[in-house]
């Protein structure tokens, strides 16, 4: 996942008090280079669908697994794996959980995970990375690109090393065979095209 990244800056420091922050800086980012695990406790994979046009339903996978490799001197070497349960589904509402389950939507039985492999990484400055990967869902593999903002890093009252993230993208169901819809008498589907993805992610650093 192509995180701790800082931009290129060919002009050499005008002053010591300049270049020690930025060297400072680049070790700080430097360590957080290694491989991490997906915290499930404290990870959740949310979403935003347009109900009847009118309203947003919201929901989440509570079931979130997978691998980082950060490399904090240079973004593009960092990676992400992400597995997905898809009957962890959680939208507050049992029956609707239920349908989301079933054949019409997700056919959990049948496909019970959702993955992400990362392919490409890129810092975009301050904070701000973009991951693109293969997103599954039903079998079908297609692209994603997901905008994250590094919320940083921190050790936990266990002694583990953490680093968080929270990320954004946007799909179009129909694009992974979600086609399942309603028709509604005032015009329009019950359920939209669009889908508004939303990441949550800590992550603890392997031992050395």
């Amino acid at each position: 996942m192509g995180l701790f990244g800082r931009k290129n800056n060919t002009a050499a420091p005008t002053a010591t008090t300049t270049a020690a922050p930025a060297l400072a800086a680049d070790l700080r980012l430097a360590a957080l280079t290694g491989d991490y695990t997906i915290d499930p406790a404290h990870s959740t994979i949310g979403f935003v669908a347009r109900h009847a046009m009118v309203t947003n339903v919201k929901g989440s996978f509570r079931d979130v697994a997978g691998t980082l490799h950060l490399d904090g001197t240079d973004p593009s070497r960092s990676t992400a794996s992400i597995d997905v349960r898809m009957d962890s589904i959680d939208t507050g509402n049992a029956d609707r959980d239920g349908h989301l389950k079933s054949a019409d939507f997700f056919k959990t039985e049948e496909f019970p995970e959702m993955t992400f492999r990362s392919t490409k990484a890129e810092f975009l400055g301050g904070d701000d990375y973009r991951v693109t990967g293969d997103l599954t869902i039903l079998g079908t593999t297609r692209p994603l690109s997901v905008d994250l903002e590094f919320n940083g890093s921190a050790k936990d009252p266990f002694g583990n090393e953490r680093v968080g993230f929270e990320g954004k993208a946007e799909i179009l169901r129909s694009d992974w065979g979600l086609t399942w819809n309603s028709a509604l008498e005032t015009g329009g589907v019950l359920v939209s095209d669009k889908i508004k993805l939303n990441f949550d992610i800590s992550a603890i650093k392997a031992a050395s």
